[in-house]
């Protein structure tokens, strides 16, 4: 543990000494296509911690005239060098209105932009030469059009390692507050609350730390392997026997937060358990370790940007030091808020007495929640449900729900019965949409207001092969959306949830055809489809140009919402 906080503090310095400017052309990332006869659009990825002023902007055209340009609304901001002015961040499309007089088009962009960390650029102008009869994009300088996980690997061959270092563990950082992260949350609290109210500050610490370190140097292990044999080791674990062992593990831990295994043993286990006592902290810390481990396959399976980048370097360059250390920085930022809840937890704790006995009940009840959630995806929907009714409703008799409160009840049984009511009343509406066949856990009533109708998923059709794929590309006359999906897939899902059926994207759709490859099975023709697109599982979503082949730079890559997932639609069209 030393050894480790020692490597950290090394570290720290290093990472605030790669905090340097980025170079104007990967601080501001320009691209230009044609969209129409008429129009023009000028794209530009702006880093993080960096913008553009409105009024910088210049453009000007060989071959055409440009009309009069409407730019988005920004964000003002007093400037130290310019005064109150206006400027961009991170994204900016500007739609260029233009009469041609030719079939080319020469279009000079100008532009300049600032840092926060107080660095300021020159003026700054790109030229892209344009067809506006085949609606065709070439850059003078040939910029190179890539999706997110293109751009990590571009960034993972171009910049320094302390500068890869510290952009994965900020990218680490930022996924941990995604749903594939949550679930460790409960399973890390509950070790330390399973260690009772006598756990120390520093312990609780060290129970965290070793944790994350499980997780970290099993990401940045299977992150490797994923590289060399172009399939991720979780996506082979995310199966009924797996899964539902996995479930078990957490249902035992839940029982011993009952108390069910405080049992009196013989004498002669006693006697060994105690000769036993000294070597129960390094066992303890070896378990914690094991189940970070554990963790990272079973929890967190999903495939993100930074994820999929830094596999598409090691597999292309079969550079594993440097992949692999990007991984274990992303892995660590992703701990990083986990260390924080593990050693917060152990100021929750209450002193020994009633109350530590329902807090540790409480955390049994999550643990088998989260038991229930790891094998939702293998079981059919209406077992789900009743699974989380008969779990909502126990946490309800738990909370003390249906018991009267004792005279002059303080404000935690108050609180403690508001919850064990909110939750009996959960679990009798989930009871009633289970037995009415409703499979929605978050709308389990809908079936009486008729919310299936108003929320109808959107239709892909399934396509089981690479065969069936190139057959159904050839004959679309529409350009091509395939969604890579897979039951157990949580950012899959967030997709499916909040993303597709929004008004705006249900309305963009319909202008494709939409094909779905379920890869739940991991089968060998799924293995085949995602090797054939250098993908390493769900989610991902490639667009194809009617009858033919991949729209180059359009990938998506991990969960987007529908603003952003509109914008990725506007390219690809």
């Amino acid at each position: 543990m030393r050894r480790l906080l020692a490597l950290i503090a090394l570290l720290l310095p290093l990472l605030c000494l790669a905090a340097e400017p980025l170079p104007p052309e990967k601080a501001f990332k320009v691209e230009a296509s044609v969209l129409g006869a008429e129009t023009i659009s000028v794209n530009f990825s702006i880093a993080k911690g960096y913008y553009l002023y409105r009024d910088k902007f210049r453009f000007s055209t060989t071959g055409a005239e440009i009309g009069e340009i409407e730019f988005p609304q920004g964000e003002i901001k007093d400037d130290e060098t310019f005064g109150r002015v206006e400027v961009f961040r991170e994204r900016l499309a500007i739609a260029l209105p233009v009469q041609a007089s030719t079939g080319e088009v020469a279009l000079t962009v100008g532009y300049q932009g600032c840092a926060d960390l107080g660095v300021c650029y020159p003026p700054t102008t790109r030229t892209f030469n344009l067809k506006v009869a085949d609606k065709q994009a070439a850059p003078a300088d040939r910029p190179v059009v890539q999706d997110e996980a293109s751009r990590v690997f571009s960034m993972l061959k171009d910049a320094s390692v302390l500068t890869n270092i510290a952009a994965f563990f900020g990218a680490g950082l930022l996924l941990a507050f995604t749903p594939c992260v949550f679930p460790m949350i409960p399973i890390l609290s509950g070790i330390i609350v399973g260690h009772g109210h006598t756990i120390s500050k520093w312990r609780a610490f060290e129970l965290s730390a070793l944790y994350v370190l499980g997780m970290a140097v099993t990401y940045a292990a299977a992150g490797v392997a994923a590289g060399f044999s172009g399939t991720l080791l979780s996506n082979a674990l995310q199966n009924p026997w797996v899964l539902g062992g996995f479930a078990v593990i957490f249902v035992v831990l839940s029982l011993a937060m009952f108390g069910l295994y405080e049992l009196q043993l013989p004498t002669a286990l006693q006697s060994r358990l105690s000769e036993a006592a000294s070597h129960q902290r390094r066992g303890s810390m070896v378990s914690v370790l094991v189940m970070g481990v554990l963790s990272a396959l079973i929890v967190g399976p999903c495939v993100a940007a930074p994820l999929a980048g830094a596999l598409l370097y090691i597999a292309q360059t079969g550079d594993a030091w440097l992949g692999g250390t990007a991984l274990f920085a992303m892995a660590l930022g992703m701990g990083a808020p986990l260390i924080a809840v593990g050693v917060s937890a152990r100021h929750w704790l209450p002193h020994s007495g009633p109350w530590m006995e329902g807090v540790k009940k409480v955390f049994g009840m999550m643990l088998l929640a989260l038991a229930l959630w790891i094998v939702q995806p293998v079981l059919p929907g209406g077992v789900s449900m009743f699974g989380w009714a008969a779990l909502l409703i126990a946490s309800g008799v738990l909370l003390r729900g249906i018991d009267s409160l004792p005279p002059k009840a303080g404000w935690t049984w108050r609180v403690g019965k508001a919850a064990g009511l909110i939750a009996l009343l959960a679990g009798v509406a989930m009871l009633a949409g289970a037995l009415a066949g409703w499979h929605d856990p978050l709308r389990p009533l809908g079936f009486l207001s008729g919310a299936g109708a108003q929320v109808e998923q959107v239709k892909f059709e399934r396509v089981a092969d690479n065969a069936a794929l190139d057959a159904r590309i050839k004959a679309s006359d529409k350009p091509v959306l395939l969604d890579f999906y897979a039951d157990w897939c949580v950012a899959c899902k967030e997709m499916e949830r909040f993303t597709f059926p929004h008004p705006e994207v249900r309305a963009e759709l319909e202008k494709f055809t939409l094909l779905k490859a379920d890869v739940t099975g991991n089968t060998e023709a799924d293995l085949a489809m995602l090797r054939r697109f250098n993908l390493f599982g769900p989610p991902g979503i490639i667009f194809f140009k009617p009858g033919g082949g991949e729209i180059e730079g359009t990938r998506v890559i991990g969960f987007q919402p529908p603003e952003e997932f509109l914008m990725s639609l506007t390219r690809a069209l």
